[in-house]
């Protein structure tokens, strides 16, 4: 292994890289914007549900249960209607997202102490929205019944109304959130968009590394110099581990100055665990480029590679822990989901080398595991 011979075919890749504008873009340009592009429009947060409430009462007691919605942060009620009938199109064109149907005689019921029922229709098409929608829903009907019990009681006991309150809810919870006590999505959401973009730019720009001298033909002046297939392959992959990390340090920063993610954990480890991490994703990228022949089937091929296994079993959308058994094992295959225990760990739990420090390790053997593929998938020839 010669170590001059790997840096002359990294200075010269770099040289590649500097006198292909569009590719320079892509190298140094795509991660950020697509930092600030996904930080921004993506949200885990259900808060300003549009909804609508058709009042067929029209009483105090329906007015009080509506305010209830207008003041609360969770809903954003858009409009108060006389006829249910008003709201079907506002559904099917997504204005609204739920409905709620206050009966004829609701205060009437509810001053007599008989069952108030009312009506909810919920928007089915995001299930999981559907289903928080529905546990709002029901949290602020639970809060009003046990202020209506409450007064009950103090009227008729004639006790205070603080003390018949008390009674009335005698368990209460005090919830705390750990690592993240504002439940603001972006501060978890930002530190994990490194794991995604990690994945999907550096195997991209890496493995069009070797099939761009294959279209050229100058891979035939490899073929017949004196470099091994080890030093071509170590000098091809250095610049776009190089790029990669400094792609990274940007993408830090933007999560830590523009998103205000929190950082609690050691600097030097995270640093260290994503070098081995973009050194795994860059290995990926060359495994790619020693298998594909053009590189338009190198950019289709690590797209969708990348793009699958990032989004569905890296837990940065969905948590691992939530995916079906064969789905969690898939999930072990790849490099994107270890690299996320590090990202939760070092930005959001403040923990450390003694806790993550096995995840570095699997991240050095899938670097390890698809550099020697790659390897053994280059082969020197003389003639063509």
């Amino acid at each position: 292994m010669n170590g001059r011979r790997i840096i002359a075919v990294a200075s010269k890749e770099i040289r590649e890289v500097a006198r292909d504008k569009l590719f320079a873009v892509l190298a140094f340009v795509l991660p950020s914007f697509l930092m600030l592009l996904l930080g921004v429009c993506l949200s885990m947060d259900v808060e300003n549900i549009p909804i609508a409430i058709v009042d067929n009462d029209n009483t105090p007691e329906s007015r009080d249960f509506t305010s209830r919605f207008s003041s609360s942060r969770y809903f954003n009620l858009v409009s108060i209607a006389y006829d249910d009938r008003e709201l079907d199109p506002l559904l099917k064109n997504n204005v609204i997202r739920a409905v709620i149907i206050i009966p004829a005689h609701f205060g009437k019921n509810i001053n007599k102490g008989r069952p108030a029922p009312i009506q909810t229709l919920l928007d089915g098409t995001y299930t999981s929205r559907a289903q928080i929608t529905k546990g709002y829903i029901s949290s602020i009907i639970a809060s009003m019944n046990g202020n209506l019990l409450a007064q009950y009681i103090s009227r008729i006991k004639g006790i205070p109304l603080d003390r018949a309150q008390i009674a009335v809810r005698p368990v209460s919870v005090d919830s705390r959130y750990l690592y993240n006590p504002s439940i603001k999505s972006v501060l978890g959401l930002a530190p994990r968009l490194l794991v995604l973009i990690l994945y999907m730019v550096p195997p991209l720009l890496t493995g069009l590394g070797v099939v761009r001298e294959k279209e050229t033909g100058s891979i035939f002046n490899v073929y017949a110099s004196t470099l091994t297939r080890g030093e071509y392959l170590i000098g091809k992959l250095i610049p776009y581990v190089g790029i990669a990390f400094l792609n990274a340090i940007v993408l830090l920063l933007i999560a830590l100055l523009v998103f205000g993610a929190p950082f609690k954990g050691s600097m030097l480890f995270f640093l260290v665990s994503t070098l081995a991490y973009v050194v795994s994703t860059c290995c990926l990228g060359l495994m790619i480029s020693t298998l594909m022949t053009t590189q338009a089937a190198a950019m289709i091929f690590t797209a969708i590679v990348t793009q699958i296994t990032a989004v569905n079993f890296s837990g940065v959308m969905v948590p691992v822990g939530s995916l079906s058994p064969g789905g969690q094992k898939i999930a072990h295959l790849f490099p994107c989901m270890f690299y996320t225990r590090i990202i939760e760990g070092t930005f959001l739990k403040g923990t450390g080398t003694a806790q993550l420090w096995l995840n570095v390790l699997i991240l050095v053997i899938f670097s390890i595991v698809l550099f020697t593929i790659s390897y053994l998938q280059f082969h020197k020839r003389t003639n063509a």
